[in-house]
């Protein structure tokens, strides 16, 4: 492990002073052997998806949920429903670098559009489905869209309820329902619209492709507006393209891989995995149904998944109270499967050999424990990869410990989703991983993490003053995350810059990192905010998870009791105190939490405290619950 982790790191060049070596800062620069693992790029991810189609037209493309099973389509079955959608949106006068609205979960129809859209010469601007109509039609004014493809007849709703406001939009389109045969069309009848002009003029979809640059606007991302109104992030197609062949570059993904993609693809995250299989040329199976997530992975049997690290948070937490209620001779079995397989874990991070005993005591562990549980996420796992919030190492080293690895990286939005991951032959839990070929990483002055690479993005769209803030004129984006780079070029994230806080003691206090250290430990948690701003202590919000919970409750002689009453038990609160004290021992004094409160609902995208990837809304949540805060320091 030593050496191939020293391999990974040997194109990259550290460069660090005194000073840098004091506080924690550093760069991490590529060179130009590290750059030139990349080699040449498409100059769009429209000529990607052609070039992919000649190169396997016949391979598997795309999986997805219908009829109760599973359909499958090749490369070159997918390019015929492109070709026919993107001549139709030419025949509805879309023009190059105009935008098309996308609203839609995670299906296939929404990569059809996507790539119809970007094979027009267009960009998308993507649209999450649980997004309120006020800020859809914000989105849709702000990005100039003409046209909109919405999944079914509530999106639509949501647009005709503001259609006053969207005078550029020329053209709805909804995949799942009837049109009006005026402003809303269906999917269908936009393939026949464009079947009409392919008869006609059979190569226009090609001049398009043809005449993209790889500066040209591809997509219109907005940021998750946690702290603030969105913005538009401007993602050109250079930026998608390299991210992708920095990834290729890495040598972790095959084509004989298999891809289960649930992510919302409305989110950077969940689009840059579009990207790779034009490259790559593997199969992905595509299902946004988070509930489904578990029985899909037994049915797809994938060799990699992507996901937000509540999924990982979960399935530990669902896993240990599983052990729980079993009791007895199981639950003391896992517990020393589980204490043999972090020992054999942590030899292997410090790229040390796993002492023999070790070695015949983790078989025994394995086949007892182990492939019973990676039998559950199909049995052909080779990683996970986990990014868009901090993943507890803990729980890294858990899933490490039962044979699938999970691979942390980081990036943001205005980053095309990745800049930094870990490799399955160079990783370090508690850290981000090495930089992507290409990629330029460097820890400012005050702690933040500053990024230059070609994936990042143009500007903020029509906010040409926060573009400045966070692009200067050398080309660093500052990312507003705080972070360090260890010496041997690993980059550790520890908070995000504005969330840091501090206490009346002038204390700083990272609220992020205390609640991914509270769910790592608590199975019934699925949040936590920590709170204590110009406060002489800490106090704490807590939401459960709900199936977690319910379950508990059935066992602890709260049957039948609502989500509010299982919350408000005094049994409930001891539950929950026994956690949060076992935390307060992990923490300085003036990080412990003093006070808390329970919930009495879970925090959710629906009610408008989470975002689509899962992430606390910290200010929304902090002024829904202001009294109940309040409270805790009477």
């Amino acid at each position: 492990m030593a050496e191939c982790r020293l391999r990974a790191i040997g194109v990259f060049v550290l460069y660090r002073d005194e000073k840098a070596r004091h506080y924690g800062q550093g760069v991490v620069r590529p060179s130009a052997a590290d750059v030139s693992t990349i080699g040449d790029q498409a100059p769009s991810v429209a000529v990607l998806f052609r070039d992919r189609v000649a190169a396997t037209p016949q391979a598997e493309a795309f999986r997805f949920p219908e009829n109760g099973g599973w359909t499958s389509v090749t490369w070159q079955q997918v390019d015929q429903r492109v070709h026919r959608i993107a001549a139709g949106l030419i025949a509805l006068g879309v023009e190059p670098e105009d935008r098309v609205g996308l609203a839609s979960s995670t299906r296939y129809e929404w990569v059809l559009v996507d790539f119809a859209v970007l094979c027009a010469g267009a960009a998308t601007t993507t649209l999450y489905p649980t997004t309120n109509a006020r800020d859809v039609a914000f989105i849709v004014a702000n990005s100039g869209s003409r046209v909109v493809v919405a999944e079914d007849q509530a999106q639509v709703d949501k647009l005709l309820t503001h259609r006053a406001e969207l005078p550029d939009v020329e053209k709805v389109v909804i995949i799942d329902g009837p049109g009006d045969g005026d402003f809303v069309i269906t999917l269908d009848g936009l393939e026949t619209l464009g079947e009409q002009v392919l008869a006609t003029s059979p190569d226009v979809v090609e001049r398009r492709v043809e005449a993209i640059r790889p500066d040209h606007l591809a997509s219109i991302i907005y940021t998750s507006g946690t702290t603030g109104r969105p913005k538009g992030v401007r993602l050109p197609h250079r930026a998608w393209t390299y991210t992708a062949a920095a990834i290729d570059a890495l040598g972790i993904l095959h084509a004989d891989d298999v891809h289960f993609l649930w992510l919302p693809l409305a989110h950077a995250f969940g689009k840059v995995t579009l990207a790779l299989p034009l490259i790559v040329g593997f199969p992905t199976a595509i299902d946004g149904r988070v509930d489904k997530i578990v029985d899909n992975l037994a049915a797809v049997r994938p060799t990699f998944m992507a996901a937000a690290p509540r999924i990982f948070e979960k399935a530990h937490a669902r896993i240990q109270n599983m052990m729980a209620e079993e009791g007895g001779l199981k639950k003391r079995i896992f517990d020393w499967a589980v204490h043999v397989g972090i020992r054999a874990s942590q030899a292997r991070e410090d790229g040390r050999s796993v002492p023999p005993l070790l070695a015949i005591q983790h078989a025994i562990a394995d086949r007892l424990v182990f492939s019973t549980i990676r039998d559950r996420f199909g049995g052909r796992l080779r990683f996970f990869v986990s990014a868009a919030a901090p993943l507890n190492r803990d729980i890294a080293r858990w899933f490490d410990a039962i044979g699938i690895i999970v691979l942390e990286g980081y990036g943001l939005t205005e980053t095309a989703a990745a800049s930094v991951i870990n490799r399955p032959d160079a990783y370090r839990f508690g850290t981000v991983g090495l930089p992507f070929p290409g990629t330029e990483i460097k820890i400012a002055g005050d702690g933040e993490i500053l990024v230059r690479s070609p994936g990042v993005m143009t500007g903020y769209h029509d906010l040409p003053q926060a573009t400045a803030e966070a692009l200067d004129a050398d080309g660093w984006f500052y990312t507003g995350d705080i972070g360090a780079i260890d010496v041997d070029g690993f980059l550790r994230i520890t908070d995000r810059k504005k969330d840091l806080f501090k206490t009346s003691q002038g204390k700083y206090v990272a609220p992020s990192a205390t609640a991914a250290a509270f769910k790592a430990i608590c199975p019934y948690a699925s949040e936590m905010i920590v709170y204590g701003e110009e406060r002489p202590y800490c106090v704490a919000l807590v939401s459960l998870d709900s199936e977690a919970i319910t379950e508990w409750a059935a066992r602890n002689g709260l049957e039948g009791r609502s989500f509010a009453e299982i919350a408000q038990a005094d049994a409930t609160r001891e539950l929950i105190g026994g956690y949060v004290d076992t935390l307060n021992e992990q923490l300085n004094r003036w990080e412990q939490i003093k006070r808390f409160a329970i919930l009495d609902r879970e925090l959710s995208v629906a009610a408008g405290d989470l975002t689509p990837s899962l992430k606390a809304k910290r200010n929304v949540i902090v002024k829904s619950f202001a009294d109940t805060l309040a409270r805790l320091y009477d």
